[in-house]
């Protein structure tokens, strides 16, 4: 009687755990969710001279590296961010440094040393003297034996403010270079004049503490660093496979590694949909995460990406990858069978 007692209860252990197996997966499983739509292009820099990533340090001069180059446009310029959107970007990440007049100058090195003909960093020059300086002077693809844009970047960094005139409804992710905390109140501070309707378009990213100085002044302001990336993850795994997304993932922004992805509960689509019911961008980028800015830069790292992936992308190559998307829309819209306003298919 005892023996039948206990395998009773064996066998009532087995039945919850598989209970809870089988709630697990069907609870995360994207096999029965579907995101439409084509995924959201997020062009690191605009469009930019592109260099070989392996080996980098935080203190490596990347215009002295660049791949010979394929077009003409400098990182972190108006043309380089028109011509970005032109090619199908619908966010652009630009860089911002702080200025001696306190002006938020849009340039992507710590110091000026390695593409200008200027020396130390963007806080000891007011933003007129910072538009003297020729951006494309470092640039070189063959170790300094040519330098292409040599004399063409005078007068081309442009100020945040110049951006954000010029485009006045793009969205942008506009990272923070520096971890000041009075950058984020200052970047705060300049924010602050838009409509809440144009501010649904701007992203910051950066240092924890200038966003975290920049979220408190500014609440509704979706920003991303990596103390608000760890806040929403590690209590994600915990508790993701019930369907309970965490707080603090509410309106955010989150970078997920490629590699990284697949650890996450519902990775891809309901992991996808999960954040945007809570108003929170997914981008995933390539690689670990501990790469230098490792993005989806040909057609042959999109074959990387989870089939029919619809979330965000980021990419050093908007060049390349709008056009591939583009196209695939048309065929897509090509293959749709017409509909009458009846809802009924035209014969």
């Amino acid at each position: 009687m005892n023996f039948l007692r206990a395998l009773f209860k064996r066998k009532s252990v087995w039945f919850i755990l598989i209970g809870i197996a089988v709630f697990v997966y069907i609870n995360n499983s994207s096999l029965w969710t579907k995101k439409s739509g084509q995924p959201l292009l997020l062009a690191h820099r605009g469009v930019a001279q592109t260099f070989n990533i392996k080996g980098l340090q935080n203190d490596t001069c990347t215009a002295e590296s660049i791949y010979k180059p394929e077009h003409s446009f400098l990182e972190n310029t108006i043309p380089s961010i028109k011509q970005a959107f032109k090619d199908g970007a619908d966010i652009v990440e630009l860089d911002v440094h702080i200025t001696k007049d306190n002006q938020f100058a849009v340039f992507h090195d710590w110091t000026l040393d390695c593409r200008t003909n200027g020396t130390g960093v963007t806080r000891d020059y007011t933003m007129a003297e910072l538009k003297k300086l020729d951006i494309g002077y470092g640039y070189t693809a063959d170790g300094g034996k040519t330098y292409p844009f040599r004399g063409k970047g005078v007068n081309l960094m442009p100020s945040l403010d110049e951006v954000m005139k010029y485009f006045p409804h793009e969205s942008f992710l506009i990272h923070v270079k520096s971890n000041d905390p009075e950058e984020g109140k200052k970047l705060a501070k300049y924010l602050s004049q838009f409509s809440k309707e144009r501010l649904k378009n701007i992203t910051v990213y950066g240092g924890d503490e200038p966003i975290d100085s920049l979220k408190k002044a500014m609440p509704n302001l979706k920003v991303m660093s990596k103390a608000t990336m760890k806040s929403c993850l590690i209590p994600y795994i915990a508790t993701g496979w019930t369907g309970y997304v965490p707080k603090a993932c509410e309106n955010t922004e989150l970078h997920i590694p490629e590699k990284i992805g697949p650890f996450l509960w519902g990775w891809p689509n309901r992991f996808l949909n999960r954040m945007d019911h809570i108003n929170t961008r997914t981008i995933i980028v390539g690689g670990n995460g501990s790469e230098f800015s490792t993005g989806f830069d040909s057609t042959k790292d999109i074959k990387r990406l989870p089939a029919n992936y619809s979330g965000g992308i980021w990419t050093n190559r908007i060049d390349r990858l709008g056009p591939y998307y583009e196209k695939k829309k048309k065929q897509t819209k090509k293959h749709l069978p017409l509909i009458s306003p009846n809802n009924h298919s035209q014969e």
